[in-house]
């Protein structure tokens, strides 16, 4: 009997005159099995992920993408068999074909089966390794109804589920589907994704699978590892680099010859005695002889590398929960690897590393992406920063270009060179005197450093820092330090981060970290970040001449979120807040002391108070104070740096300050109203502006609310607009009074929502697109399409905590906005509506 076509349904169900989807074709490879995600926006967005298998992809539409936590388990609906050939279709499925919507490849690699494939599919129980540019690691698809693969039944259900191992992450700390959005087209499978074949693009090998680059030579006695340039920013041309997570904890380099092993420092200290416990991993581990090269670290709870509990365990001498993450492999069986392109010695260190291993010992993978992406979602998760390597760059001993490190703050180490008495309660010292050397080798004061400290820290500093002390001040300029000092030999390190240097050369905000003693003090320097040629800007920096004070004062005690982080939300969203800010008269809500203190409405500010915050020319009145702009992006970074929270902006624009450009309609639900009510009133308001012809945006409030807005020609005055609004919102309380009420105060509004039309007076402001709430929980008004207003849990659905999950959609549901503009007219004569009052005057212009 003739096999049946696997492509039947997909077939029949497309037109392919009409979409340029492929119509079959592909080649099979049994040894190396593809894997695609597609990102799929038709009637609703989602994820189709599909398995090359039986010369076919199985494919299942994943609502909510992957996700890396295992006990989050992602329904997967079953759905027809797609060709191979179908993993490279990146495009346009037509309107009114099945699938309409757009698609793009945000994922794909190779696979691997773990057990019999085939019987594992008809099982419902298909376990596999992804080796991909966004997933990787063990992962499961079970059928969770029915056995059958009846081509007549209902698709299937399945779960798409995470496996316990080290590519796991928490969902509160990393969504992958919203970290890392975009396409991976462009990008070509190498061969750390290609892991099956161990090979880089070009193929060339020695004998025994050894690169074509490599020289034959006997394993040498000591190695200078590659070291990290300090760059202010990643490169633009992401495709020649790959990142890896900048590990918080000792670089180590292991020689193994034989069951000879050996583990030294980066400056050559040999710690082996010091790591028992990882030489037994490693020995066990039996890898081939050569050079490996990589970090030591501790886990925290939270996954991220904890520096102080790696301290901690190597002082005594407990090391058994230590995991050695190895990155390269400069040497190895008899070969010199170091001319080999760095992408070729990865994937060798991979496929040895490809097999079962002592849990201390593990890869560190890399991610193929956008470097401001990566240095993003590493800085968002708490990570240190990022390393970033040229593909095909060499192994070199020595600082170079070719590696980066990006760092998500200021942080470094300093000598110690003295320390001042206790204060208080305060056992052990009061603070470290800290220094760098300048160019010339001179012992400059950096200024102190006194919290990070735990009690157990200040007193073991205090014994080793009376092990070294000295009659001398061993700093060149520093004034004033006499009275409760005591000097030390400048021997022992600390690693402090810090907010910025000043001018005069200290240290702001610095905060003790841990000690260090993995570099000799005299190569102790300040750290200068290079620049490299047309470096992309990662969204979250901030500007180096903006001064931020009190950057860890938390401004909502609920989410813990502070100063700084808020920020860094402001660098994130300026550019999609600018074109609902810029020309538009704004007021500015400060919180000094955070949300739960008193809050400060301010329109008005001496000239030159905050830079990018603008004075209007146009005023109100000849004795009116000038009215605020937000002129550049810099202005929202400097407006929060002096404590502003939200961002509140006029219905009309600068250029035409006397004639609204939009009519707003506040959603302000009372007591004991559900959210499920509010999402009906906003559906209603806008059944009963489509009634008018008047078409109508929406976005969250942030808070409680929606905010639906009207956009307007210029051509009636506020008082007509205002009045004009009232009726209609007094008609929707006419009509359907049980839902909503038009008189404000909360007496009013028990159980109904208030239409807040007030919005539209003169001087009336509402709270900015993309602008955070001075709420608990610190909300964000977000623009929404309407189909969406259902689908969302409140008005504050999204926060300064979780605003990256929204970023890749952007403004894009209010791209119509711009050409909306409409008149008044039709619509008052719909509803009876007539207004004598002209257009305000008394609005001068002036310098």
């Amino acid at each position: 009997m003739a096999r049946a076509d696997p492509l039947q349904a997909y077939k029949t169900k497309r037109d392919f005159s009409k979409t340029s989807e492929p119509e079959e074709g592909g080649a099979e490879n049994q040894s190396a099995r593809a894997f695609v995600v597609q990102k799929h926006w038709a009637s609703h967005l989602h994820y189709d992920f599909r398995l090359e298998l039986d010369g076919a992809m199985k494919s299942w539409a994943v609502p909510k993408g992957p996700s890396f936590d295992p006990k989050v388990k992602r329904m997967a609906v079953q759905v027809e068999d797609h060709p191979i050939a179908y993993n490279d279709f990146e495009g346009e499925i037509p309107a009114k074909q099945y699938g309409a919507g757009k698609v793009i490849i945000w994922d794909k690699g190779t696979w691997q089966p773990l057990g019999d494939p085939q019987q594992g599919y008809r099982d419902g129980n298909l376990k596999f390794t992804l080796h991909g540019f966004k997933l990787s690691g063990n992962w499961a698809l079970i059928r969770i109804r029915g056995k059958s693969e009846n081509q007549d039944a209902k698709p299937p259900p399945w779960l798409l589920i995470k496996e316990k191992d080290d590519y796991a992450r928490p969902a509160i700390e990393y969504s992958v589907v919203d970290e890392l959005p975009d396409s991976v087209a462009p990008l070509r499978p190498t061969a750390a994704i290609q892991k099956t074949k161990a090979v880089a693009p070009t193929n060339k090998r020695k004998p025994d699978g050894i690169p074509a680059d490599a020289i034959k030579a006997a394993l040498p006695a000591s190695l200078s590892p590659q070291l990290a340039t300090l760059v202010d920013g990643p490169p633009s041309d992401s495709e020649e680099w790959l990142y890896e997570i900048k590990y918080d904890g000792y670089r180590v380099l292991a020689r193994l010859q034989g069951q000879k092993i050996a583990l030294l420092t980066r400056n050559g200290n040999d710690w082996t005695h010091k790591l028992s416990a990882l030489v037994e991993a490693l020995r066990s581990g039996r890898l081939p002889d050569g050079w490996y090269d990589g970090e030591i670290v501790i886990p925290g709870e939270n996954g991220v590398p904890d520096f102080q509990a790696l301290q901690a365990a190597l002082e005594s001498e407990s090391t058994q929960k230590i995991v050695y993450f190895l990155f390269d492999l400069p040497y190895f069986a008899g070969f010199d690897l170091r001319e080999v392109p760095l992408i070729e010695r990865r994937a060798l260190l991979q496929s040895l590393l490809d097999k079962p291993l002592p849990p201390a010992i593990r890869f560190s993978d890399a991610f193929v992406a956008r470097g401001r992406d990566i240095v993003a979602s590493a800085c968002r998760l708490g990570l240190e920063g990022i390393i970033g390597k040229k593909k095909n760059a060499r192994y070199v001993g020595r600082r170079t270009a070719d590696w980066i490190k990006l760092k998500c703050g200021n942080r470094q180490e300093f000598v110690i060179g003295g320390y001042t008495d206790p204060k208080g309660s305060r056992n052990g010292i009061g603070s470290l005197l800290l220094g760098i050397h300048d160019k010339d080798g001179t012992l400059r004061y950096a200024g102190k450093v006194g919290t990070g400290f735990n009690t157990k820290t200040l007193l073991g500093l205090k014994g080793a820092l009376n092990a070294i002390g000295s009659e001398s001040n061993p700093f060149s300029g520093a004034p004033g330090l006499s009275h409760g000092v005591h000097w030390v030999e400048p021997k022992l390190l600390a690693e402090v981060s810090f907010a910025a240097w000043t001018k005069s050369g200290s240290l702001r905000h610095p905060v003790f970290q841990a000690m260090r003693d993995d570099k000799p003090a005299r190569a102790i320097v300040r750290e200068q970040a290079a620049h490299l040629h047309q470096p992309a800007s990662d969204p979250t920096s901030l500007p180096p001449t903006l001064k931020i004070t009190s950057p860890e004062r938390v401004v909502d005690p609920g989410s813990g979120i502070t100063k700084l982080q808020l920020l860094r939300f402001y660098a994130l969203v300026a550019p999609l807040m600018m074109p609902h800010l810029k020309g538009r008269p704004v007021s500015l809500v400060r919180a000094p002391d955070g949300i739960e203190n008193q809050l400060f409405f301010q329109k008005h500010l001496e000239i030159g108070q905050m830079a990018g915050v603008a004075q209007l020319s146009a005023r109100l009145d000849p004795d009116h104070p000038r009215l605020l702009e937000i002129a550049r992006a810099e202005g929202l970074l400097s407006a929060a740096q002096m404590n502003v929270i939200e961002f509140h902006t006029w219905n009309a624009v600068k250029t035409a300050i006397d004639k609204p450009d939009r009519m707003t309609f506040d959603l302000d639900p009372g007591e004991r109203v559900d959210w499920t009510t509010v999402q009906e009133s906003a559906f209603l308001v806008k059944a009963m502006l489509d009634q008018l012809g008047l078409s109508s945006f929406v976005k969250t409030s942030g808070g409680k609310g929606l905010h639906v807005v009207v956009p307007l020609a210029k051509r009636y005055g506020w008082d007509t607009v205002k009045d004009f609004s009232r009726a209609i919102v007094d008609h929707l309380a006419g009509a359907l009074p049980m839902l909503f009420v038009a008189k404000s105060g909360p007496r009013n509004r028990v159980g109904k929502v208030f239409i807040d039309y007030l919005r539209n007076g003169f001087g009336a402001t509402t709270v900015c697109a993309w602008s955070a709430r001075a709420r608990p929980g610190l909300g964000v008004s977000v623009p929404l399409s309407w189909d969406e207003v259902s689908r969302i849990s409140s008005g504050a659905h999204w926060t300064v905590g979780n605003i990256h999950t929204r970023l890749d959609q952007g403004n894009t549901s209010w791209d119509a906005y711009p050409d909306a503009a409409q008149g008044l007219a039709s619509a008052m004569k719909l509803l009876d509506f007539k207004s004598d009052k002209p257009a305000r005057t008394g609005i001068v212009s002036g310098k």
